[in-house]
């Protein structure tokens, strides 16, 4: 029996493929036929085994994947001042589902990857360990890692992995890291770095919002709880910021997930499978969550149903829905579609050529409203668009000419390094961070952040951007590509 883990660098990361094997005990063959049995179903049409689960993820291992989490970020050493609970999100469980099922040893999707953490083990043979293996597997490598103190930091904190790799390790105890969704797959005739495993059991996890950022530490240093996040509200449970509303198990956070299976493929349908390129990258706005979509033509023709009137429910067509509340027609278009939590009825109506179907049980909610884009040019900087009176709020989707590298770079200037100042030119800062090239303009959304005492340049995509020290006044901001 042998049991890989493999785990997702996010942020500006390097991605490490480690290959250890780690030897766990034997237990009789009737063990895996248990575990096949709860993640797989028969198809007694043709005798055929098919990988269809019956759901993403077991219970009593779900539970026991969330708590052991728990149990290990509140024992970190040195201790953490900010490490926060961390809840299970139906979303990020679905998420990861869609990518077990591909049976790919590899990190996916591709449009996901930079928006969550993830973490990746896959075991087969007689040897039928508990996913908790998995993840006490990526505890474990704290033997090799070294916990950077803030006089390392100077500007930025080394990385201190004396093994193969760490950021298992890492990315299980980033302290902002507070949603996680794992699934279980079997997987028949898998390919495991060139060796064909006949029956493996594959774990994906999924952690929201991601961590492993290069030149940060995982977490602060310091008393427990003693820098928690204020929306905790100065709550602690077992060394970890805790809020008193805040569920486990089941629970689907108002704050959930970087991404959903809604239309995935731009059909009309609302039922596809993993994200491909072409859906937009989704992003986290302050309490909801927003995408941009596009939809394509002829949608009043499809059959695919619609839950709910203004407020849908998640499993409706999103195009249609869109159809039904006026944001487009039958031609298709682009619209915003943002994520609404739980909502406990659903009304149907005839509205557009779309009749809706009402839902008396509660259930996740969205809804849709008109895309609204700004065209800006190469000069423009975020201190010119954006008023930061609500600095959790983004700026408005905007719209970058081609060719802004043949500017003039005093009146464009770019400052810092993935997060930039309000002073620099939002164009040249997403070509220099990489959403955008220059040839060619494109979309881009701004998220303010709060102000840098000190931005960092670099060399990037053609550009040089400038460092700067304690700037008086201002904000700072990061750029996001709509893929």
């Amino acid at each position: 029996m042998s049991l890989l883990t493999w785990a997702w660098q996010t942020g500006l990361a390097l991605v490490v493929l480690p290959q250890s094997v780690f030897p766990m005990p034997f237990f009789n063959s009737s063990d895996l036929s248990a575990l096949l049995e709860k993640y797989m179903e028969d198809d007694d049409d043709d005798g055929v085994t098919k990988q269809r689960g019956r759901r993403a993820i077991s219970s009593s291992d779900m539970q026991a994947i969330l708590d052991l989490h728990n149990k290990l970020r509140a024992q970190v050493y040195p201790p953490s001042s900010n490490m926060e609970y961390m809840v299970w999100d139906t979303e990020l469980e679905r998420s990861a589902e869609e990518w077990a099922e591909t049976c790919l040893w590899e990190h996916g999707p591709a449009g996901l990857l930079p928006q969550i953490g993830q973490n990746l083990g896959v075991h087969w043979g007689r040897s039928v360990p508990a996913p908790t293996s998995h993840v006490q597997a990526w505890y474990d490598e704290v033997k090799d890692y070294s916990f950077p103190y803030p006089q390392e930091c100077n500007p930025h904190c080394p990385f201190t992995c004396t093994g193969p790799v760490c950021t298992h390790y890492t990315q299980l105890v980033w302290a902002t890291s507070s949603r996680i969704g794992c699934a279980i797959n079997v997987c028949y005739d898998m390919n495991v770095w060139g060796q064909i495993w006949a029956k493996a059991v594959y774990l994906v996890c999924n952690y929201s919002p991601k961590g492993n950022w290069w030149g940060h530490a995982p977490y602060k240093h310091g008393s427990p709880c003693s820098a928690c996040p204020p929306s905790y509200g100065g709550g602690c449970r077992n060394n970890l910021c805790y809020k008193e509303s805040t569920h486990t198990h089941t629970h689907t956070h108002t704050h959930t997930t970087h991404t959903h299976t809604l239309d995935s493929e731009h059909t009309c349908s609302g039922h596809t499978a993993a994200p491909r390129n072409r859906v937009l990258r989704v992003l986290l706005r302050g309490p909801t969550l927003v995408a941009w979509y596009e939809c394509p033509a002829g949608c009043l023709e499809s059959t695919a149903r619609v839950v709910g009137t203004v407020y849908y429910e998640m499993q409706s067509s999103i195009c249609r829905a869109g159809i039904h509340y006026g944001v487009i027609d039958n031609e298709g278009g682009w619209m915003d579609v943002t994520r609404q939590g739980r909502k406990e009825f659903f009304i149907k109506s005839n509205k557009n050529g779309v009749q809706s179907i009402g839902k008396y049980q509660s259930a996740n909610a969205f809804t849709v409203s008109r895309v609204m884009v700004k065209v800006i040019t190469c000069e423009t900087t975020v201190a010119m668009l954006c008023p930061y009176q609500k600095p959790a709020r983004h700026c408005p989707r905007i719209y970058c000419p081609q060719n802004c590298l043949q500017g003039n770079a005093q009146s464009s200037r770019v400052i810092g390094t993935r997060t930039y100042s309000d002073k620099s030119s939002i164009c040249r800062s997403a070509v220099h961070a990489g959403v955008m090239k220059n040839e060619q303009g494109g979309y881009v959304d701004v998220m303010p952040t709060n102000n840098r005492k000190l931005y960092i340049g670099s060399y990037q995509n053609g550009i040089s951007s400038e460092s700067l020290q304690n700037p008086p006044g201002g904000k700072a901001f990061r750029v996001f590509a709509v893929i």
